[in-house]
């Protein structure tokens, strides 16, 4: 019996520490900010529908040629005209569904929805 007492101390030993690294992991993951990223580029925005988090930060980024802009259906969030690689950047707060589109394009339409 006095040989198995040095393996059950290790097994122990590791599931402690094992499990305080995981603990760790989570809360280094859970304190990571939330980001979510859009690109424009030929006319469409992409992805076209994006499910996050309330709280992430979403950034639209404009790989078209032309310029293009981001405005909420309902203006919570209206972008200035973003040029070939200008950024814009919007953080929902509360749930719900964010329909948008490009105010010089019009048929460019995305969707934000939130939990």
């Amino acid at each position: 019996m006095r040989r198995l007492r040095p393996v059950l101390a290790v097994a122990v030993i590791a599931a402690v520490v094992m499990g305080a690294a995981s603990r760790r992991s989570r809360a280094s993951a859970e304190s990571a900010p939330l980001v979510a990223e859009v690109k424009i580029d030929n006319f469409t925005f992409e992805p076209q529908e994006l499910i996050v988090k309330a709280g992430t930060k979403i950034t639209w980024t404009n790989r078209d040629d032309i310029p293009h802009t981001v405005v909420s259906s309902d203006l919570i969030f209206k972008s200035k005209t973003l040029d070939t690689d200008d950024t814009f950047s919007f953080t929902p707060a509360k749930p719900g569904t964010y329909e948008y589109f490009c105010s010089i394009h019009p048929k460019m339409t995305g969707k934000i929805l939130v939990h």
